[in-house]
């Protein structure tokens, strides 16, 4: 990956470079291959206790933990315009809510039976191109092509805020900073990401940086001192956040594959307990899944392994599964443009594909899981949003 040289006005974000231990990534992952370096090269890395805590889940495959009983529940209130985002509220079974191209926002509840939308949250004058819960889901921040983000009250659909890009520009996408759901980031259309304070409704000073394209996927890690951003030219870049400032300080940058745009990016800490090496997913219209691990705490990326998917121009996205299993194996899943839904073992090495859900009639563009993962939720270019229920084992 490529390094950026400190520039001198940024005494400050230099300083905070150098307060942040390494030790979280690299000791780790270090003493974790000094146990296991008879595994082969890219392989996700067991803990101590792997074969005893596989022991008490019992013997249950992951294709057989993974498997599906059918749909759940269809929504088709947006039919007709493409729903690029949809989520499940945080640390919640029922609520789900999802983004139109119409410019709306549906928030929907799951239980009791019959499955409804609760509201419609209408303002935008022009596509809602992502959303975010807030850890306590009780607002939602929305980007949208209108050139504008709004704050909104998830328990009566009030618009509390309304914020204009500072660049005048398309905002292509959103997510909150983890521990602090005060400050919110933003991409545009014109290469730039913004830390904004959702109170106050301004940019945060420092808070700002340049990409080689138009903003297209953001992620933080979980401890919210790394964040990555994907462009439409085909790179990642990863940032440096100041806790106590918004400030952004670029630390490097990642060419996927130059002219094929970063569609989706996940972080997470561990993919299982078995696998305790930092990880990012990303889509890049590759007709591919990638599976990067982070080498180091400035956000430093390795290739781990890819999967096939259909994805050539489709802004596709994925997730890792959210429970760490005891069972053997890690499960990410992701949309494609074959209309399926694909889950696929990180660890198998051959014949990865675990599950493929079919019922779309539109390349797949989000998925989302409930905080068990009795529920996932997938949406597509046609407006439809399918509610799948796992078997029960």
């Amino acid at each position: 990956m490529e390094d950026f040289e400190d520039d001198p006005r940024a005494l400050g974000a230099r300083g905070h470079r150098r307060s942040v231990s390494r030790g979280s990534y690299q000791l780790q992952a270090q003493m974790n291959r000094a146990v296991y370096e008879d595994r082969p090269p890219g392989s996700v890395v067991p803990t101590s206790a792997a074969e005893a805590s596989r022991a008490m889940a019992g013997d249950t495959s992951l294709s057989e933990n993974y498997a599906f009983a059918g749909m759940y529940h269809v929504f088709d209130q947006h039919v007709d315009e493409a729903v690029p985002r949809v989520r499940f509220a945080n640390d919640d079974r029922h609520r789900l809510a999802c983004c139109s191209l119409d410019g709306s926002i549906s928030l929907c509840q799951l239980v009791p039976a019959p499955p409804t939308v609760l509201r419609v949250l209408r303002g935008h004058t022009r596509g809602v191109s992502d959303f975010a819960w807030s850890l306590s889901n009780d607002i939602l921040v929305s980007t949208s092509l209108d050139a504008t983000m709004r704050i909104w009250a998830s328990d009566d659909g009030r618009c509390i805020r309304e914020i204009p890009d500072p660049d005048g520009a398309e905002l292509l996408c959103c997510t909150f900073q983890p521990v602090n759901n005060n400050l919110t980031v933003v991409g545009n259309a014109k290469q730039n990401l913004h830390v904004v304070n959702i109170s106050t409704g301004k940019k945060v000073k420092g808070g700002s940086s340049k990409l080689t394209g138009r903003v297209l996927a953001l992620s933080f890690d979980a401890p919210g001192r790394l964040l990555w951003a994907g462009d439409d030219r085909g790179s990642v870049f990863s940032f440096l956040f100041d806790m106590a400032t918004g400030k952004l300080t670029k630390a490097k940058r990642l060419v996927v594959h130059e002219g094929s745009p970063v569609t989706s990016i996940s972080a997470r800490s561990w993919v299982s307990r078995e696998a305790r090496d930092p990880s990012l997913l990303i889509n890049a219209c590759l007709n591919k899944l990638l599976l990067y691990r982070v080498v180091d705490n400035e956000g430093t990326l390795q290739l781990k392994r890819s999967f096939p998917i259909e994805q050539s121009s489709h802004p596709v996205r994925s997730i890792f599964c959210p429970l760490m299993s005891f069972r053997q194996g890690a499960c990410v899943v992701t949309g494609s443009e074959d209309m399926c839904v694909h889950f696929f073992d990180v660890e198998r090495a051959a014949k990865a594909a675990v599950n493929k859900l079919q019922g779309h009639s539109a390349p797949v563009l989000d998925v989302s899981f409930n905080c068990d993962e009795s529920l996932l939720a997938s949406s597509d270019a046609s407006g439809m949003v399918i509610v799948w229920r796992r078997e029960q084992k």
